[in-house]
């Protein structure tokens, strides 16, 4: 029995945490067991999920199968993003000095901020009066 290669990245972004395989076919993303068009409504996100794959020209070459869990609809769309960047590399090495120049590689740390005591949220103080 033949062994199908898989390439597989892990991908962060704020609370979001995606796990991509790309496995060699037609250029399908499926996240969660649905397509991108249904999982994604906004078209933006389904450009930033598909920039690593057209910045290496190889979005015909492979079928993407992601899971994806936790944060908001673009989190998650950047935790896909930076999955994807790690599994090319692990496709074929010479994609690195593009996709770290595109700067897919980087995970974005920024983060939400804690809430404080004495305020309303991590900054929002409550409504000053002079009585």
């Amino acid at each position: 029995m033949a062994k199908t290669e898989k390439y597989y990245g892990t991908g962060r972004r704020k609370k979001s945490i995606a796990r991509v395989y790309l496995v060699p076919g037609k250029g399908d993303v499926v996240i969660n067991k649905r397509s991108m068009d249904e999982y994604f409504g906004l078209e933006t996100l389904k450009v930033i999920v598909r920039q690593p794959l057209a910045a290496t020209e190889t979005a015909d070459k492979f079928d993407v199968i992601v899971n994806v869990h936790g944060g908001g609809y673009t989190g998650q769309a950047g935790a896909i993003r930076h999955g994807i960047a790690r599994a090319l590399l692990q496709v074929d090495g010479d994609f690195r000095p593009v996709l770290k120049k595109a700067g897919f590689l980087t995970r974005d740390p920024r983060m939400k901020e804690r809430k404080k005591y004495g305020l309303k949220a991590a900054r929002r103080a409550p409504q000053f009066s002079k009585r």
